[in-house]
């Protein structure tokens, strides 16, 4: 491929020195690739006249083609299209839990319906040492949410929100007002949510400090919350953002928990493969200009 510049250069200057300057060869490399191509093509391409070196005949006859060649991969290969979403029908994975789905895709599609109405998403939920290889494979784009296992070489992050949690009841519980103290919420019957392969930064938290509650119901699904929680006298604790939802949705409200607990920082993450890839820049800042003012 190096000896097609070389050929297309002296196509164009007719001159070894302002060919050499004109692809950045030094003479002697210019020189040395053009006996090259002549040994290639058994013929001596270019010939010195009172005016320069001119084609010979075949030199002539494979100059379309040549040029067709070089012109391709600067144009197609070199410089590639720019992406345009308002043409791509491209389908974009992403790697996030339930709750990220609801706080993230709604105005994600909304977003996209008016600057890339015919772009296409797919959300995958699975547990948190697999993200990893799902964007290292590209079976997935990117992930969105609490993924610690992703903080290492090879990823790339940016971070989107700092969400805290707090305690989730119904409406019109008969001993949870404006706030719940230490005795109640260890007295409180309690609905945990522990999703699959997911990191249960709460419960290890409770752990650490020896809290033990009672817990009623153990669940797989944040969304199964909702109308459990509004039909008991149960308490869940969940992330902040996951409580307002809720709030939107059903008859239930949230209040601070009695201790500080531990603070999530949701980030969307992506394979350093994917880094320098045009539509994958515009859907990261797509999701990031969304998002990362969100508290």
């Amino acid at each position: 491929m190096n000896l097609l510049v070389v050929f297309d250069a002296m196509l164009q200057q007719q001159n070894v020195t302002k060919a050499a300057e004109a692809i950045k060869l030094s003479q002697p490399a210019m020189s040395a690739a053009i006996s090259r191509l002549r040994v290639l093509f058994d013929d001596q391409l270019f010939v010195r006249t009172g005016s320069g070196m001119a084609p010979t005949p075949k030199a002539q006859a494979l100059s379309p083609s040549i040029r067709l060649v070089v012109q391709t991969i600067k144009t197609d290969i070199l410089l590639p299209k720019k992406f345009d979403p308002s043409a791509t029908d491209r389908t974009f994975t992403l790697v996030t839990p339930d709750i990220a789905e609801v706080n993230f895709l709604p105005r994600l599609l909304s977003e996209l319906a008016v600057k890339s109405p015919h772009l296409n998403l797919r959300t995958l939920a699975m547990p948190r040492e697999a993200a990893a290889d799902s964007l290292a494979s590209g079976s997935a784009d990117m992930a969105i949410g609490y993924f610690p296992d992703l903080h290492k070489a090879g990823f790339f992050q940016q971070k989107l929100i700092t969400n805290t949690h707090v305690c989730l009841v119904r409406k019109k519980h008969p001993d949870v007002g404006d706030k719940i103290t230490n005795t109640q919420f260890l007295q409180a019957s309690h609905a945990v949510v522990k999703p699959d392969g997911r990191e249960h930064l709460f419960e290890h938290f409770l752990q650490s400090k020896g809290i033990k509650r009672r817990v009623v119901v153990e669940l797989s699904h944040f969304m199964s919350l909702l109308p459990i929680i509004e039909t008991s006298n149960l308490v869940a604790t969940v992330p902040k953002d996951l409580a307002e939802f809720f709030v939107q949705h059903g008859e239930v409200r949230y209040v601070p928990t009695p201790m500080k607990s531990p603070v999530i920082d949701v980030h969307l993450f992506w394979h350093q493969r994917f880094q320098k890839d045009s539509a994958h820049i515009w859907m990261r800042q797509i999701i990031h200009n969304l998002f990362s003012n969100k508290n």
